[in-house]
C-alpha cells in the first residue's frame, strides 16, 4: 500500500500520459520540487534497470537522487526506486488508466527510508513536519501541472 496517493482525471490518452511521465528529463515541468532530471550510464528513456538522476529544491534546500526504473509498463504503469547515497529513500510510481474520452492517472509515493533517518532528515535537514502531507501537496501540484500541460499539447494537435 502506498503511503500517498493521488490521482487525477485528465483529457489525454494513457500512452500519451506514459509518455510525458516516463521521460523523466520533463520532471522539471510539472514537479514543485524536481527541478531536473538525466539518464545515467546510456538510458534514453524507461526501461526496467534504466537510472537517472534527479536534482530537486525545496525553499533554500537543494539535493540530489538516484533513481531506478523498477516497472516500465506503456500506458499503464512507470515507477523507479529512490536512494540517496545508496539509501533506499522512497518508491513513486504513476498508473495510468483509461477513462472515457481521457485517463485518470494515479500517482504514488511508498516511504523507504529506514526509522532513524525518517527521524533525522524531514525535521531536521528538510525542515518538514509531515512528510506525507508534504508530499501530498507536492503530488497534487505535479498532476495539476501535467494536466495543464497535456491538455494544452492535445489541444494544439
Amino acid at each position: 500500500m502506498p503511503d500517498v496517493s493521488v490521482d487525477e482525471k485528465i483529457e489525454a490518452s494513457s500512452l500519451a500520459l506514459y509518455e510525458l511521465v516516463g521521460d523523466v528529463t520533463n520532471m522539471g515541468r510539472w514537479s514543485p520540487e524536481t527541478t531536473a532530471c538525466r539518464w545515467l550510464g546510456g538510458a534514453t528513456g524507461p526501461a526496467l534497470g534504466a537510472r537517472f538522476k534527479g536534482a530537486n529544491r525545496d525553499r533554500w534546500r537543494r539535493w540530489s537522487t538516484t533513481c531506478t526504473v523498477v516497472a516500465a509498463d506503456p500506458a499503464r504503469r512507470f515507477a523507479f526506486d529512490v536512494k540517496f547515497w545508496g539509501i533506499p529513500i522512497a518508491q513513486w510510481a504513476y498508473e495510468f488508466e483509461s477513462e472515457g474520452h481521457g485517463c485518470r492517472v494515479t500517482e504514488s509515493w511508498i516511504e523507504r527510508r529506514p526509522r532513524w533517518m525518517r527521524r533525522i532528515d524531514d525535521v531536521v535537514v528538510m525542515g518538514v513536519r509531515d512528510r506525507a502531507a508534504h508530499n501530498r501537496d507536492g503530488m497534487k501540484a505535479t498532476l495539476a501541472q501535467l494536466r495543464r500541460f497535456a491538455e494544452e499539447a492535445t489541444s494544439q494537435s
